[in-house]
């Protein structure tokens, strides 16, 4: 091994932000978590979905009859129905023309954002923008600009100071992963047809969480987004990314983004276990009701206990501890007593906001979120002591 590789591992492993892996079990609101038994308060898999048996059933199905993968790329040997099927599904869903599948959202990010954009573009990109955006925007031939979080203020400006600009493009998180809380994307719809620019929303943790039957925060705000950028692996509990767009975009896409292109198609059972998971969501409207009202009730609780959690409805519900080594201890004494919640640190979130992200899920029980609320309770009680 190459000594200056060595010299950055033992770098990292010295460093208080050196991460490990932890070892779990299903996606479920009681699981094992490093071989011991644990409250999950920390999963994406917000609608329960990953463990329903309608859902894996549709999976093995699709892989006895496809096999456990699709064999190629969507342009040469990887195009199954079930792709075409699950982007009718996704287009119908999220109100648009058409849909492309990509095999994650990171991929759909990258491959979407590089191919709308060229040496000629300028991108204005929310400051809390998730890695997969950030990414996107600096493997781009695109000039770069950052507008303060949500501040459609400091946005106009900057946009204001380039109308003279042909190519723009505005990009956000609907839900932002880390802070929970919601683009506003009423103005930026406005903002957008004002100055002449594409917008571009990641609703990776808003489909099927907010909106009209789980549709994301471009129905949840009637808001006239261009592109829709999505994931399968969080509420709708599989795998793999998608873009919901006009025809044209679409066609565009196909033709140019090499993150399509050039990645096998997603595996028949991922492509069955999504097309079930929608018809799921919109069948059952009460899965996403049951996760935003104890979302509600539980951040209410916490900050009824004196914690700092950020506004929001969604039930992504960051606790905000600041200094990292204290989350981290957090954490641990969440663990100690049957909790699991991460501390999220530096560089995931800026210096001094450290946080122990906590999730909620629609199979949450009420004694599951009293339990949690009154875990938080008693830490309290003993830092006080």
């Amino acid at each position: 091994m190459n000594n200056w590789i060595r010299q950055e591992s033992k770098r990292k492993q010295q460093s208080p932000l050196y991460r490990k892996l932890v070892i779990t079990d299903k996606n479920t609101p009681e699981t094992l978590i490093n071989g011991e038994r644990k409250v999950l308060a920390a999963s994406n898999n917000y609608l329960g979905l990953a463990t329903d048996a309608r859902i894996i059933a549709s999976a093995q199905e699709a892989m006895e009859r496809y096999g456990t993968g699709s064999g190629g790329s969507r342009l040469t040997t990887g195009n199954l129905p079930i792709h075409g099927q699950l982007e009718q599904e996704l287009a119908r869903f999220k109100q648009t023309e058409a849909c492309l599948l990509y095999s994650s959202g990171f991929l759909a990010n990258l491959g979407v954002i590089n191919a709308l954009s060229d040496s000629e573009t300028i991108i204005f990109s929310d400051e809390l923008n998730h890695a997969s955006i950030i990414d996107a925007c600096r493997l781009s031939k695109a000039r770069i600009i950052i507008y303060k979080h949500t501040d459609m203020k400091d946005l106009e400006k900057k946009l204001a100071e380039h109308r003279n600009h042909a190519k723009k493009i505005i990009v956000t998180d609907g839900i932002f992963s880390m802070d929970g809380d919601l683009a506003p994307l009423d103005t930026l719809s406005f903002l957008k047809v004002r100055h002449g620019a594409l917008l571009i929303v990641d609703d990776a943790h808003a489909t099927g969480v907010i909106g009209t039957l789980g549709r994301g925060s471009a129905d949840y705000f009637k808001a006239n987004v261009d592109v829709t950028i999505g994931t399968l692996s969080k509420a709708l509990g599989s795998e793999g990314g998608f873009v919901c767009a006009n025809k044209e975009t679409i066609t565009l896409l196909i033709q140019t983004s090499r993150s399509f292109i050039f990645q096998t198609a997603l595996a028949p059972a991922s492509v069955a276990a999504a097309l079930m998971s929608i018809h799921i969501i919109q069948s059952e409207p009460e899965r996403q009701q049951r996760l935003l009202k104890i979302g509600m009730v539980l951040r209410k609780a916490l900050n009824q206990l004196g914690y700092t959690t950020l506004n929001g409805i969604s039930p992504i519900i960051p606790v905000i501890i600041g200094c990292a080594k204290h989350a981290v201890h957090f954490q641990n004494m969440l663990n100690e007593n049957g909790i699991f919640i991460p501390a999220i640190r530096p560089p995931t979130v800026p210096e001094n906001t450290s946080r122990l992200r906590c999730t909620l899920m629609a199979t949450h029980t009420d004694e599951h979120v009293q339990f949690i609320a009154n875990t938080f309770r008693k830490i309290k009680h003993e830092q006080l002591s």
